[in-house]
């Protein structure tokens, strides 16, 4: 892939899309690094008994994979200025998560891309809505 530059980004342009399968066990590592043990996230049983459809993976988890899109796409994690979105659905075990994103707006002065993101389900669903990121290109 060739260097990505301000100069080289226009408005209209996608981000390559990322896909991961989230599992359970990525969930529980999560949760264990985290320190977020929430039973909603951990015990199938519970989860269900609150009314979800199982166990969901954590809204945080989700963020990082959509970040990490964004960071491949831009170059690298020094690039990622800025990253926000609405939660809107869970993501479930064995579900592919598919961030993709489209840029909105460049400044070729300050190399400020801006983009619109979003993360959808293998069940259809989108997981996570109405983003934007805000990375930083060399000249």
């Amino acid at each position: 892939m060739t260097e990505m530059t301000r100069t080289a980004v226009r408005v209209g342009d996608e981000m390559t899309p990322l896909s991961r399968t989230v599992t359970q066990e990525q969930i529980n590592a999560y949760a264990d690094a985290s320190g977020d043990v929430n039973p909603i996230h951990v015990n199938e049983e519970f989860a269900r008994m609150v009314g979800l459809p199982g166990t969901i993976a954590h809204g945080m988890l989700d963020l990082g994979i959509l970040v990490d899109a964004i960071a491949r796409w831009a170059g690298g994690s020094d690039r990622v200025a800025s990253v926000g979105c609405r939660f809107s659905k869970p993501l479930l075990p064995g579900d592919t998560i598919t961030c993709a994103g489209r840029v909105v707006d460049v400044d070729p002065a300050t190399g400020l891309v801006t983009l619109e993101v979003q993360a959808d389900s293998s069940r259809g669903d989108r997981v996570l809505n109405n983003g934007r990121a805000t990375v930083r290109l060399p000249a």
